[in-house]
């Protein structure tokens, strides 16, 4: 890993930003291989960050235990390290461009989703970092990408989708079930509120809540952290939508009251955590 506050802007560092796969667009891929039945597998890249290549000069100290060359001499990097601050984007990069290379072409309303059609076999991609969800129409296309991908890179064959940036997948015959019960379940855990008692509703009915209801919370980020969670889980939780929405207003500034809201939430949530 690298110390990245000792880079500077436009010297060993230019863009950051890499993109990564919409939920709405996990959604919509998840929905159309339902609907035309297609295969649906999953792939993970071991070390991904480590892939990409640098196009800055970037030198770091010799790794501890490293003794060759004398004590004054440093290490200058070809390839990318963790922690780097463009590390996300050269792998982005690195990756894009492969699969430009065997024809795939990148979606403009989405650009961690790529999409090839050869001969009647139609294979989509899309990429989270990581974490690569395939599906097509003709099983032997992963067969080809598989094949592809270890020309290039170290990658894992999780095979058929089971679970995706914390959702879980499950197929039968009738369609695609998404279901995000163990990230609920860490959820509860990491707030302490396995113990509660489980609510009925989300929230209470006519519930007036304002930026000055009761007092001030005395450490912020626990409120923001627990919201932002909570907001994920809305992917497969409509039902709580309202309520997480609503107390997601109160973030500047939260107070006791807005936490016990929430703490009504995860009651409820225990009720059905799938």
């Amino acid at each position: 890993m690298a110390h990245d506050f000792t880079q500077l802007e436009g010297v060993d560092y230019q863009e950051t930003f890499s993109p990564v796969a919409k939920l709405v667009t996990v959604r919509c891929l998840l929905a159309t291989a339902s609907v035309k039945g297609w295969h649906l597998h999953q792939f993970d890249v071991n070390n991904a960050f480590l892939h990409g290549d640098l196009h800055e000069d970037i030198y770091m100290n010799k790794p501890r235990g490293y003794t060759k060359g004398s004590s004054t001499q440093v290490c200058k990097l070809l390839k990318s390290l963790y922690v780097l601050k463009q590390a996300s984007r050269q792998w982005y990069s690195k990756f894009s461009n492969v699969l430009f290379a065997v024809g795939f072409s990148q979606s403009k309303a989405d650009y961690s989703l790529f999409t090839r059609d050869i001969n009647g076999t139609f294979v989509v991609i899309l990429v989270y970092v990581d974490d690569i969800l395939v599906t097509n129409s003709d099983i032997t296309a992963v067969q080809e990408l598989k094949s592809i991908f270890h020309r290039h890179f170290q990658i894992k064959d999780l095979g058929l989708l089971r679970y995706f940036l914390g959702i879980e997948v499950a197929r039968s015959s009738k369609g695609i079930y998404l279901c995000q019960r163990k990230y609920t379940l860490d959820i509860l855990a990491n707030s302490d509120t396995s113990g509660s008692t489980p609510a009925t509703v989300p929230m209470q009915q006519n519930l007036n809540l304002t930026q000055t209801t009761d007092t001030p919370l005395s450490d912020p980020s626990i409120y923001r952290r627990l919201i932002g969670r909570l907001l994920y889980l809305t992917v497969s939780r409509p039902d709580i939508c309202y309520s997480v929405n609503n107390l997601s207003q109160f973030m500047a500034n939260p107070t006791d009251a807005h936490l016990h809201a929430t703490h009504k939430v995860l009651c409820y949530l225990k009720g059905a955590p799938g």
